[in-house]
Parts: C-alpha cells; structure tokens; sequence
C-alpha cells in the first residue's frame, strides 16, 4: 500500500511538474511569438520609410539635375551676352572715334 501511495504522489508531483513547464513554456513562446510579429511590423513600417525617403531623395536629385542643366544654360547665355556686349562697345568706341575725327574735319573745314 505504501508503494502505491508513493508511486502516485510521485507520478501526481512529476505530472503536475510537466503540467506547470507545459504552460511556462507555452507563455514564453507565445512571448516571443508577440514579440517577432511587433518586430515584423516595426520591420515593415521602416521599409515603408525608407521607400518614401528613397522616392523623396530621388524627386530631390532629378530636381537638382534639372536646376544644374539650367544653370549651365544660363551660364552659357551670359557668355554669349557678354560677347555681344564687347562687340557692342568696340562697335560704339570706333563709331565715337569716327564721330570725333568728322567733329575735328568739319571744325578743320570751318
């Protein structure tokens, strides 16, 4: 009788320490499982990040291509003013000299 009784309090003692691991266990893994699908979506919503940031970034750079091309434009147009700004004066300049060598033959003539 003594060894029944002991076997059952041995076998009731292991099967409620099994009973106890199952469910500790089981709260860990569902722990973690929480715990990797909050990484998932962390991990989800910085990729959307950095897609908006990469589409901003992109917007960015084809704006400054587009302001570079226009400044180079631009660049090119002022040299091409300041060119037709020193024929305009070379051109004023030998007219002024035409003009003052007539001045002086016409005050010759008077």
């Amino acid at each position: 009788m003594f060894w029944e009784w002991s076997l059952l309090t041995l076998l009731s003692i292991i099967a409620i320490y099994f009973f106890v691991k199952m469910f500790y266990f089981k709260s860990i893994t569902n722990k973690e499982k929480r715990s990797n699908d909050l990484m998932k979506l962390t991990l989800k919503e910085a990729e959307i990040l950095i897609r908006k940031y990469q589409i901003q970034l992109q917007r960015a750079l084809g704006n400054v291509d587009i302001l570079s091309d226009e400044l180079t434009k631009l660049r090119n147009e002022l040299k091409v003013l300041k060119q037709r700004n020193t024929k305009h004066r070379q051109e004023t300049d030998r007219l002024n000299n035409k003009i003052k060598a007539l001045e002086s033959r016409i005050d010759a003539l008077l």
